[in-house]
């Protein structure tokens, strides 16, 4: 265990990808478990942590994003909810909330929302007299509703990854945190915008917001699509996925007309980069893991816990707590790898129920992506916003509290997690 422990801490610190640091340090786990007769396993390992039927999801899934993103649907999605909240006060900052918890359902990454919605909001709300600094954080805030409202990259490799839940219900679990996410962001988002007087637009015409609609409903259906063939049981999660990029293709070259050849192909090569990121960081962590099962690692850090605390909601608060820190250094997936068959294993040992303590965990650690230093999304959107990381961060802070909240009440009310996939049985 030792070594592999030195291991770990050795490579990350000299600055290596993550990947690379748990495979070296999977290796040198291994092979202190056995020597030499051991090592053949890591390939078997690796290929298994792949080889899952369901895992062909993540890249139809990201490559339906970004055909959504090819195709314009973020303007579409922004012209339909500034007709709803155009005559509020604040309206840019509520819309760029609404924006991104449609945009959930479609793309199931942070990232891609801060920049495909940031591009477009933060330079307008700049324009009509936002502070750049509040567009950033507001922005890259919304940002990470995406992996928790289904579809969800993330969710899918949790399943992948620890297998103790399925990813339909972690889809399901996800339904109600993360509108809980939106409805903080947009009560933090009216009363600042009410304390600083943020600008306000005049009422749109019925007319115009029908058309805003129509024009915005085909996009909308994606996430009906999914989650409805999914959630019926009429397809399965690599089915639906398979089918919303199909229907994505459609709606791009007949519908909108904005999808092109050219921007297929920028799709199609954006999905092999960053699906090659997630398949290298699953393989190695598969060796990581399989290490971390037969070294008793999880029963010692479940010992951990209890010696620290035997009430169970300090003993998950203390656990978000270790997940913020992790959050603030690693990005979502990696930290998700790395520390994930650790600590699930513990905490279910415990008597966490795993749903519960599943979508506990992937709302925090994608709260730990807007916090510094690393926060890659706050750090996206700073960029976008020609504003520094610094003042980014002074301006995400109440956004930041209010999140914390949410984590309070998601661990103190399982049923906030467990109760629609329990209509699912």
């Amino acid at each position: 265990m030792s070594a592999a422990i030195i291991a770990f801490l050795v490579v990350l610190l000299i600055g290596a990808p993550v990947a690379v640091v748990m495979a070296i340090s999977g290796v040198a786990g291994v092979y202190s478990l056995g020597g030499e007769r051991m090592v053949g396993i890591i390939a078997d390992r690796m290929f298994s942590g792949v080889s899952g039927y369901m895992l062909i999801a993540v890249p139809y899934f990201i490559f339906t994003a970004e055909l959504m993103n090819q195709g314009g649907l973020t303007q579409k999605l922004i012209t339909f909810n500034n007709a709803l909240l155009g005559k509020v006060r604040g309206a840019l900052s509520h819309v760029n909330v609404t924006v991104s918890l449609f945009f959930a359902g479609l793309t199931g990454a942070a990232i891609t929302d801060t920049v495909a919605i940031g591009k477009i909001m933060i330079p307008e709300m700049k324009k009509q007299g936002y502070d750049a600094e509040y567009a950033a954080a507001i922005t890259a805030c919304s940002s990470i509703i995406g992996p928790i409202i289904p579809p969800s990259v993330v969710m899918v490799v949790y399943a992948t990854l620890l297998r103790d839940i399925s990813v339909i219900d972690l889809f399901a679990g996800g339904i109600l945190p993360g509108i809980l996410m939106a409805l903080t962001l947009l009560v933090t988002s009216f009363v600042l915008s009410w304390k600083r007087n943020y600008p306000k637009q005049g009422a749109t015409p019925l007319k115009v917001a029908v058309l805003a609609f129509l024009s915005a409903l085909p996009a909308l259906l994606v996430p009906l699509i999914i989650l409805g063939g999914i959630l019926s049981g009429m397809t399965t999660i690599t089915e639906a996925s398979g089918f919303a990029a199909v229907y994505a293709i459609a709606i791009g070259f007949v519908f909108y007309r904005n999808l092109t050849l050219r921007k297929v192909w920028h799709a199609l090569v954006t999905t092999a980069r960053f699906s090659g990121v997630v398949f290298f960081l699953l393989a190695t962590s598969a060796v990581l893991g399989w290490f971390v099962t037969r070294s008793g690692i999880a029963r010692d850090a479940a010992e951990l816990i209890t010696t620290l605390s035997d009430i169970p909601f300090v003993q998950i608060m203390l656990v978000c707590l270790l997940l913020i820190v992790i959050g603030t250094v690693m990005d979502v997936l990696p930290a998700l790898v790395v520390i994930g068959p650790v600590i699930v294993p513990a905490m279910v040992s415990l008597g966490f129920d795993p749903l519960h303590f599943a979508i506990v965990m992937i709302v925090t650690l994608n709260i730990a992506n807007v916090t510094p230093p690393v926060g890659m999304t706050l750090m996206t959107a700073a960029r976008i916003a020609e504003v520094p990381y610094e003042r980014a961060i002074i301006a995400s802070l109440p956004f930041y509290f209010a999140f914390l909240a949410v984590i309070v009440l998601l661990a103190l009310f399982p049923a906030l997690s467990t109760w629609i996939p329990s209509l699912l049985d």
